[in-house]
């Protein structure tokens, strides 16, 4: 048992001094990118935007529509989309138009 031990606590340091030296290189790569949204600002750029581009970026295209469709209706249920209660109305009204033209011509 004594030998199976140091073999596996050889194979766990090494595994930890590897995972200690991934977590440094992750430690520079993000001192990087913050150096380049800085550089960004510094052209005009506004980082926060930037950081949601990247993040639709890394999205299926797909799920960013329903994402912005879901987005819209729940903008829109808290009337913060100007005008698009009249479009509603408009777009029932012009249904029951259609539905009532339907029913007279039968």
């Amino acid at each position: 048992m004594g030998h199976n031990s140091q073999i596996a606590g050889e194979h766990l340091r090494q595994l930890i001094e590897r995972i200690e030296r991934l977590e440094e290189e992750k430690a520079g790569i993000g001192a990087d990118i913050r150096e380049v949204y800085a550089e960004a600002k510094g052209h005009g750029f506004d980082p926060k935007i930037m950081r949601k581009i990247i993040a639709i970026r890394k999205k299926d295209a797909a799920d960013v529509e329903e994402e912005n469709m879901l987005i819209d209706v729940y903008k829109a249920a808290l009337g913060m989309i100007p005008g698009f209660e009249e479009i509603c109305d408009e777009a029932e009204n012009a249904a029951k138009n259609k539905a009532s033209k339907k029913q007279k011509a039968s």
